[in-house]
């Protein structure tokens, strides 16, 4: 078996450490002289990937480039943002360098999330646990009248990769009928996939919208006005994907105009939304503080998602989570 040097550019707790050193004996492990935070690496931090055959983290692309013998970059987040464009796609084509996000690690608490922001929203509950009435009276029977389930409800899935294939799933014995959007149709979906042509006219027969969309050049403000203007009356708008994929104005708008029931937010932009966004104020948008993926031991679950990936690496195998 080769000896490969794996460059490791992302914070990992001592208890993650330990079982990334074990999961790679026999090979080398590189890590950077400066420690490194949760967020990736600044461009221009030398990672000493000029020797690396496989990195793990999130690596800058400039220092990506200078890499020439890698042969695989493992991803240690869902998102690919920073490498998500058409300059870095055709470096690794033409290098045949493998990459791969971590959307595996990610998928259940993010569609656990959203299925949360649904059902939370189908039985009222912002205004049920801020509400103080009597039984009987005319507003504990408008309170009641206007719960709801999500059997029959129409819900359309923007961004179809494994969080949205997880959210389908659960959604399955809720009754609910599922459509998916993705840029490319890979032929193994489980759901009906719509083509962009189709988007508006779907936009305006679903109850609920999940926005899973990543960012780049053409995702940022992909619902603009016109796409809200798209959703039909009252439907509820979701976004765990990225803020940049919403014009924040315009949600604004559409929420004051009452033409969306209401929308659930986990990620915003900024980050964190400032104190004085009248978003943070709008009675009908409720905002987690991008906490979707969130989950007990998350390092050490990333590097068994990446010591699983190693033994198919070395072993020749289809990797997981591959997105170029």
């Amino acid at each position: 078996m080769k000896r490969l040097r794996i460059v490791v550019d992302f914070a990992a707790p001592p208890d993650a450490l330990k079982a990334l050193r074990e999961g790679t004996s026999g090979h080398e492990l590189v890590f950077p002289q400066t420690p490194l935070s949760s967020v990736p690496a600044p461009a221009g931090t030398n990672l000493q990937l000029t020797i690396a055959d496989v990195a793990f983290g999130q690596p800058d692309p400039q220092g990506l480039a200078e890499a020439t013998q890698l042969k695989w970059l493992q991803v240690s987040s869902s998102g690919i943002t920073r490498y998500d464009n058409p300059q870095f796609r055709a470096l690794v084509a033409q290098r045949k360098i493998a990459v791969c996000n971590s959307a595996s690690v990610y998928n259940e608490a993010c569609a656990v999330h959203v299925l949360s922001f649904m059902l939370a929203q189908a039985r009222q509950l912002p205004l049920a646990l801020g509400t103080r009435v009597a039984g009987g009276s005319e507003p504990w029977h408008a309170l009641r009248n206007s719960c709801a389930t999500l059997r029959g409800a129409n819900v359309l899935i923007l961004g179809y990769g494994a969080i949205g294939k997880r959210l389908a799933e659960l959604l399955r014995p809720f009754g609910a009928n599922v459509i998916a959007h993705r840029r490319k149709q890979r032929g193994d979906e489980d759901v009906p996939v719509i083509t962009q042509e189709q988007l508006g006219g779907v936009l305006s027969q679903v109850n609920h919208v999940v926005n899973i969309l990543p960012d780049n050049a053409e995702t940022r403000h992909s619902f603009n006005r016109a796409r809200f203007a798209s959703i039909g009356p009252g439907a509820i708008f979701y976004n765990i994907g990225r803020g940049a994929t919403v014009d924040q104005d315009a949600l604004l708008e559409v929420l004051r105009s009452k033409r969306l029931g209401a929308a659930w937010l986990d990620v915003t932009e900024p980050e964190p939304l400032p104190e004085d966004h009248p978003l943070r104020v709008e009675p009908n948008c409720f905002i987690t503080p991008h906490i979707a993926g969130g989950q007990p031991d998350e390092a050490k679950t990333l590097v068994r998602h990446f010591l699983a990936n190693l033994d198919r690496f070395v072993r020749g195998e289809p990797l997981l989570d591959r997105v170029m």
